[in-house]
């Protein structure tokens, strides 16, 4: 079985950050959101995997490379643009051949793995295995209504009146009947070749499809918000760790990280908290459920539950709560007011209220 792992969206309800930083590198716990699905992938056994990328890939290319650091062999495969998820499936026919694979999205997290799911695909005798869960408000995702047994009797996407709620979660097994449904179909009223158009083909041409019920952790990246909740259930499982230099002044509680060549000096860390190799934490209290990234300086601040990436500099600004901190950022003191919230893109200077 292969895996064919889509990353070619724009991630436009992320910007600013996503202008220049593909979602799926967004870094939850220190590692991109792209390395947390390829783990999770090589732990079904599957090392076999192409990458759809789009106009970001170069990016893509750079931070995940062969794929060799991951324990799997990435082929890397261009979207043009982003016409849908089974225009996707198109562009990687060639590469996917007659194998059976796994589809997940690159900007979907989950992090209790897919063994469950792959079981259930490889004795159900089905062309599709989708994974479903339920949620409140099912009307942003694929809808899929069931019958008694498990089979799916109809696929919708984003319905305005949904008539179940189970939603399609970010990956599902295919077989390679896809392709005739994918070429079959027509693109959508989003004018979009949409993946839920031709599982429901399938459905419609009398072909088994089935689904089960996902009981795992599953987050879809699609804002602020998710980024912040995401690394937030990465960090509960971060282990006690110091590959760097802690002052006698300095407090660090139990499950914090320290990267190689990090120093915290006169400071407090609650985990969990995880800091990244090179950074500087000084005067400062940090944490819980906050990641800083490589090479960053935090200095006489207060922040807790967020993501600081890479060389970003924060002095001197107090309550910094839930916020995203772009690569190369710089933060400090402002007017003085009360309290702060903060997501910013790459290489932005922000001034807060003290």
């Amino acid at each position: 079985m292969k895996a064919l792992v889509l990353s070619g969206g724009s991630g436009t309800r992320l910007r600013p950050i996503s202008y220049s930083l593909p979602k799926q590198l967004l870094p939850l716990a220190n590692q991109p959101l792209l390395a947390h699905v390829l783990r999770g992938i090589r732990d079904l056994g599957i090392t076999d995997v192409g990458v759809v990328v789009g106009d970001q890939g170069a990016q893509i290319r750079k931070a995940i490379g062969d794929g060799a650091d991951h324990g799997v062999a990435i082929t890397y495969l261009t979207q043009d643009s982003p016409k849908g998820l089974a225009h996707a499936v198109q562009v990687a026919r060639d590469y996917l051949r007659d194998d059976d694979f796994l589809l997940h999205l690159g900007d979907n997290l989950l992090p209790d793995g897919l063994g469950d799911g792959a079981v259930e695909f490889r004795r159900g005798g089905a062309a599709a295995h989708l994974l479903v869960q339920k949620v409140p408000d099912p009307r942003p995702f694929g809808v899929v209504e069931l019958d008694d047994d498990g089979r799916v009797r109809r696929v919708t996407e984003k319905p305005q009146r949904p008539r179940s709620d189970l939603a399609m979660i970010g990956a599902c097994f295919l077989t390679p009947a896809i392709h005739r449904a994918v070429d079959a179909i027509r693109p959508g009223r989003r004018g979009e070749l949409e993946l839920t158009d031709a599982v429901q083909w399938l459905v419609e041409h009398g072909v088994m499809v089935r689904a089960s019920e996902y009981v795992g952790y599953w987050k879809d990246l699609a804002d602020s918000e998710d980024v912040l909740a995401a690394n937030r259930r990465l960090l509960e499982a971060v282990e006690a760790h110091c590959g760097g230099e802690v002052d006698r002044f300095s407090a660090v509680g139990s499950r914090v990280a320290i990267g190689p060549g990090a120093r915290i000096i006169r400071s407090h860390l609650e985990g969990p908290v995880v800091v990244g190799a090179g950074s500087v934490i000084e005067d400062s209290r940090v944490g819980p459920y906050t990641s800083v990234g490589r090479d960053c300086v935090v200095r006489g601040s207060e922040l807790t539950g967020s993501v600081v990436m890479d060389g970003a500099v924060i002095s001197k600004v107090t309550r910094l709560a839930d916020s995203i901190v772009g690569r190369g950022t710089e933060i400090g003191r402002g007017d003085r007011r009360v309290g702060h919230r903060i997501v910013a893109g790459d290489h932005c200077r922000i001034e807060v209220p003290w």
